[in-house]
């Protein structure tokens, strides 16, 4: 459940990076409103997975996920740079996340 849970903060931790983007310095409401539910909701889930996994593993997991994932969002929504160096960078931070993933004793 830890691993499902820091999976699950990690996609909120996207949505919130985002949602910053479209809040235009806390000036529009609704954007603002559903960031900041983001970010609790993205804190609630990795403080559950904490309860069980490493605080160093589940914290630097939850960091590439939003890292990755904010990266490929921004290269969708907002025509970000597609470069190969950028896309090669992201693939190390995936390979250090999997890493990770696999060298952390099984928990929860």
């Amino acid at each position: 459940m830890a691993w499902i849970s820091l999976f699950i903060a990690g996609l909120f931790e996207i949505g919130w990076a985002i949602g910053l983007k479209y809040t235009d310095g806390f000036s529009k409401l609704w954007p603002t409103v559903w960031t900041v539910a983001a970010m609790v909701v993205s804190l609630v889930f990795l403080e559950y997975a904490l309860r069980t996994l490493p605080v160093g593993t589940a914290y630097a997991i939850w960091v590439g996920i939003g890292a990755v994932g904010t990266a490929i969002m921004g290269m969708w929504l907002f025509n970000e740079s597609r470069d190969i160096a950028r896309i090669v960078c992201l693939m190390l931070i995936v390979a250090g996340v999997i890493g990770l993933k696999f060298v952390t004793p099984n928990a929860g």
